[in-house]
């Protein structure tokens, strides 16, 4: 959940005094997100209380954090110490708090410079390096997706594979509102899912998803010290997919926006590896699965951030 600083809350909140009689007598509101209201406990802990659940569940959403976790890594992550019920049915999760400071504000909110800090491109690569050491597990290949109704893996033993036919599926929730958007629009569906199957083999690792800047945590020095807000993409699968994605998505709305993702691209592909055109057919299968998520036409800023998108792919217009 990623924590959005807010406004000073309402003095009827009952939360601080119930985290009181567990012994945070310092328990204060920090933030909130779509998933609920953060609560910073001290003690190095905070709590969740989730307005739903974790999307995948509190019991899967807890063992992937774990799986994370267990790894060296040079940057924290969540990991769920605690949890319980209140009344209602209200879930709070008691997690470790994460250190640093978000690397930027969302690119909805601050306009990004054209110019790409140096720091944020190695902190980005710092991090693409960090997930793509921790094996994909069990537990994160029965993630499902935001959007889906079913864990990416199932029926498939291939990432590239489960990704291809996400895509079907994703398109058709909602293909026909974005068909009107983009001329020869099966095609292009086709091109981007033969692409997918026709990527190499390669290694399964842990996927992120949404490495958006608020979601990694810097230092002073500006080097990553805590990644967050797992869920929204998170699975187990190629690690050029988070790169793809993460150079996408680091500057959305910005008027850079084109060159940061066209810049960030190359330096993924070079730095480690990625052959351009892997990284091209990930981030058009990006847009194809996410498109509707958060509405199903183009009154949605993120729906037509897609459109655009897949407007200048080279995979889904070839």
């Amino acid at each position: 959940m990623e924590i959005i600083p807010n406004e000073e809350p309402s003095r009827a909140d009952p939360w601080p005094a119930r985290f009181a009689d567990r012994g945070y007598t310092g328990a204060r509101r920090i933030g909130a997100g779509v998933e609920g209201v953060v609560y910073g406990l001290g003690e190095g802990r905070v709590a969740k209380v989730w307005s739903g659940g974790p999307p995948a569940g509190l019991e899967l959403t807890r063992q992937v954090y774990a799986d994370i976790a267990a790894h060296a890594l040079p940057f924290s992550t969540p990991e769920i110490l605690d949890a319980e019920e209140h009344e209602g049915g209200v879930l709070v999760t008691y997690e470790r708090e994460l250190p640093g400071v978000p690397m930027r504000a969302d690119s909805a909110h601050a306009d990004y410079d054209r110019e790409l800090p140096v720091q944020d491109g190695d902190a980005l690569l710092g991090v693409l390096r960090g997930l793509a050491s921790v094996p994909g597990t069990e537990a994160m290949r029965r993630l499902t997706v935001q959007g889906d109704d079913r864990p990416l893996w199932r029926g498939h033993d291939r990432f590239q594979n489960a990704l291809a036919a996400l895509v079907a599926r994703a398109v058709e929730r909602h293909g026909a509102a974005l068909g009107v958007h983009l001329p020869d629009f099966d095609a292009g569906v086709e091109r981007t899912r033969e692409a997918l199957r026709s990527l190499p083999d390669a290694p399964v690792a842990a996927i992120h998803g949404d490495l958006v800047p608020p979601n990694i945590h810097v230092d002073t020095a500006g080097r990553p010290v805590a990644v967050l807000d797992f869920g929204f993409c998170t699975t187990a699968g190629d690690p050029a997919f988070e790169a793809a994605v993460t150079a996408a998505v680091w500057d959305m709305y910005g008027p850079h926006a084109e060159e940061h993702t066209a810049e960030l691209t190359r330096l993924f592909a070079h730095e480690l590896g990625y052959a351009p055109e892997t990284l091209t057919a990930y981030q058009a299968a990006y847009a194809l699965t996410t498109y509707d998520v958060f509405g199903p036409d183009d009154s949605d800023g993120h729906f037509r951030w897609c459109v655009e998108q897949l407007r200048r792919n080279a995979v889904f217009n070839a």
